[in-house]
């Protein structure tokens, strides 16, 4: 009696524990199926329609079109200051004059000197008519007479020569007195003030002027784009984007010139140089800049947000949200990937809705609660786009 016993209660221990399980896996499956049908709570936006630009992206520095340091190329003392520092100045502009007195009175001497050159030689030249007369009509001239007076009015004619390239030089010397810019472009800080004494041998210039309109910006690429540069730049203009330090605000739009003729050994670089109208000065000398080059437009392309596409085993996929707020895997082919914004090659229609955040907490067929539509591109993006389209 007392084994029958025992065996009805531990058969009965069994049934209670065997019910107590069952109990605990029913709760955790309803706790499961509940987790599914809760609504995940995501970021989404539409991908659209848009024309793609394909940009490549270096880093530059800003160069001066000209820069002249202005000298003086002759001796004497500055007299006179026309200019301002920093003031804009057209090319012929008169900046600064020497004092050119000393240049005067030595042209006034030249002259002088000519004058009785030529009176010199005025006379020798009718003495030489006069001996071919005299030695043709009645032989009263030898023929060796009239060969030296011939080279007398011949030397004389030297000398009238000689005094006109002293006149010549005398008011070059004056011109030089009269310092005008030799370019378009911005005065920097004097270096002279007036009153002193200026020589052609001046180590320091007086005055350096920079050129800024036009202006040039020298940049680098990876050699393996440089192929890819060169064969565009046969199909037309490209066109050039400097950007400021923190790569956020565009500065000016310019157009590329040309590719250097050699590929840094060390950097495995190439520099292209691209020119810029710079009418609001927003680009100065020695500025560092980032550089986005332009290379080709990809029209009709369907663009979506470069946070939406996901990496997988079996390749690329985005969650796209279906009308009764589902997710849905799809696998899609990425065209092209250009800052935040992506190209789909296929997989994917405009239109369509997909996660662009949120996606870690997702499954194929989860329920989602879009929380808010993000945008499709960012400003600097859209900006450069807007007029390739």
């Amino acid at each position: 009696m007392p084994v029958r016993a025992a065996g009805i209660i531990s058969t009965a221990g069994l049934l209670l524990l065997s019910l107590s399980c069952t109990n605990s896996n029913s709760d955790t499956g309803k706790k499961a199926l509940a987790a599914t049908s809760r609504a995940v709570p995501v970021t989404v936006a539409a991908a659209v329609r848009q024309d793609m630009p394909v940009y490549l992206t270096g880093l530059g520095s800003v160069t001066a079109f000209n820069t002249v340091s202005v000298k003086s190329r002759i001796d004497g003392q500055l007299v006179q200051v026309n200019f301002r520092e920093g003031q804009q100045v057209k090319k012929g502009e008169l900046l600064a004059l020497i004092d050119p007195r000393p240049y005067e009175v030595q042209l006034a001497q030249a002259q002088a000197t000519l004058f009785r050159d030529q009176a010199q030689l005025r006379d020798a030249q009718l003495n030489y008519q006069r001996f071919q007369d005299l030695l043709k009509e009645s032989g009263a001239m030898s023929q060796q007479q009239v060969d030296t007076q011939k080279a007398t009015a011949d030397q004389l004619e030297g000398a009238v020569r000689a005094d006109q390239a002293a006149i010549d030089n005398a008011k070059l010397q004056i011109d030089y007195c009269h310092i005008t810019a030799p370019v378009d472009g911005r005065i920097g800080l004097r270096q002279v003030d007036v009153g002193n004494i200026v020589h052609a041998s001046d180590q320091n210039p007086m005055i350096v002027i920079t050129q800024l309109q036009p202006i040039s910006v020298i940049f680098t690429l990876p050699e393996d784009s440089l192929p890819t540069v060169a064969r565009h730049m046969k199909q037309g203009t490209l066109e050039v984007d400097a950007y400021d330090r923190d790569n956020q605000t565009k500065l000016a739009t310019g157009k590329l010139l040309t590719i250097d003729n050699e590929i840094d050994p060390q950097t495995g670089t190439g520099k292209l140089k691209a020119t810029f109208d710079n009418r609001d000065g927003a680009l100065w000398p020695n500025q560092f800049v980032n550089v986005h080059l332009l290379l080709d437009v990809r029209k009709n392309s369907i663009v979506i947000q470069s946070a939406a596409v996901q990496r997988g085993p079996q390749g690329t996929f985005v969650y796209v949200v279906k009308p009764d707020k589902t997710a849905e895997v799809r696998p899609v082919q990425v065209a092209l990937a250009q800052g935040n914004q992506t190209a789909i090659g296929s997989g994917l229609q405009a239109g369509e809705t997909v996660v662009t955040d949120g996606q870690d907490k997702l499954q194929n067929g989860a329920h989602v609660e879009p929380r808010g539509q993000s945008r499709n591109s960012n400003a600097g993006q859209s900006a450069a786009a807007t007029p390739a389209s």
